[in-house]
């Protein structure tokens, strides 16, 4: 197998790292090294970092520009700071990995043409701050692909897994909009160009949900809908037009089809309702759930003034690097 890079975003993460930390010395069948960046700790969380490294021998400190860059910057940091050529695991700070985790991925992986980009991600056991399980994450209904990834992220940044030539394709692009997760811009990037996508529906990892996570997740698709349906439009929109206008310069990495739905829907949400309608359809996008489809509908056919998040700011989420 390919050598295979796990990439570890940290910020005041020393109450739940060391589950963490021990979870991946017990991975199995799985040459790994770990690369660390941290954002800026003030707790206990550079001395555990160290004390693993010195203790395994398999874990050094990311060589990154300096200065506080979130949890989506210090992925990508890490990222371009990475050794080219193997398999690349992004990893946060308070989950607990399985066993077989890292073996899956590389397995599936192995199984894709290496010069070709390829995604691999998972279900997740969902569990509280405690790691009582409360639930499964959702199985996808409908392919991974650009028309779902365009308005929508299935790939969860603790479970995804890029091959090299997905590496090289996510660094050679500009670099993701402000508001969104690196997890997005790579689903993006890769679906886009035409790369191969796995998702393993076995959970990898048991997927903590603690309360001060930047991002997390819901255990049905009928309950995402109704979640996104109550946070309102803004900041969907908001990252939906941040991701077109980073995607425009990266056209030359996509495939031939990518571009044409990229310029159908790249201007959608200053056109007249009609057309934004005709082109909908056109496009075919789409979302997982049948509950989710109809909220991204309602807020792509919003009145052109109500839609247009022009005068909105990139939405950085909470926290820092490693907080979801």
């Amino acid at each position: 197998m390919p050598p295979l890079h796990v990439l570890l975003a940290t910020y005041n993460g020393a109450r739940y790292l060391p589950e963490q930390l021990d979870s991946l010395v017990s991975q199995r069948e799985a040459a790994w090294s770990l690369l660390w960046r941290d954002d800026g700790s003030t707790d206990g969380t550079p001395a555990l970092l160290e004390a693993f490294a010195r203790r395994t021998g398999r874990a050094a400190e990311a060589v990154t520009p300096p200065g506080r860059a979130g949890a989506m910057g210090s992925f990508m940091r890490l990222l371009a700071a990475a050794p080219e050529g193997g398999h690349y695991a992004f990893c946060d700070q308070d989950d607990v990995w399985l066993p077989g985790k890292l073996a899956r991925a590389q397995a599936a992986l192995a199984e894709m043409p290496e010069a070709r980009p390829a995604l691999y991600c998972s279900r997740q056991q969902l569990v509280d701050a405690a790691l009582r399980p409360t639930g499964l994450s959702p199985l996808p209904r409908r392919p991974l692909g650009f028309r779902n990834a365009l308005v929508q992220n299935v790939v969860t940044g603790c479970t995804l897994v890029l091959n090299d030539a997905a590496r090289r394709l996510v660094l050679a692009a500009p670099p993701p909009p402000p508001g969104t997760m690196h997890d997005w811009w790579c689903y993006l990037l890769v679906s886009g160009a035409g790369g191969a996508m796995r998702f393993d529906p076995e959970p990898g990892l048991l997927y903590r949900q603690h309360g001060a996570n930047a991002v997390g997740t819901q255990p049905s698709l009928l309950r995402r809908g109704l979640a996104a349906f109550t946070r309102g439009p803004e900041r969907f929109l908001a990252v939906f037009s941040g991701h077109l206008e980073r995607l425009r310069p990266a056209a030359p990495l996509l495939t031939a089809e990518a571009r044409e739905t990229l310029a159908l829907v790249a201007p959608l949400l200053t056109l007249p309702r009609r057309e934004r309608l005709r082109r909908l359809r056109r496009a075919g996008l789409y979302r997982q759930g049948a509950a989710e489809d109809a909220v991204l509908r309602v807020w792509l056919l919003m009145p052109p003034g109500m839609a247009a998040p022009a005068s909105l700011p990139g939405i950085s989420p909470p926290g820092g690097a490693g907080s979801r």
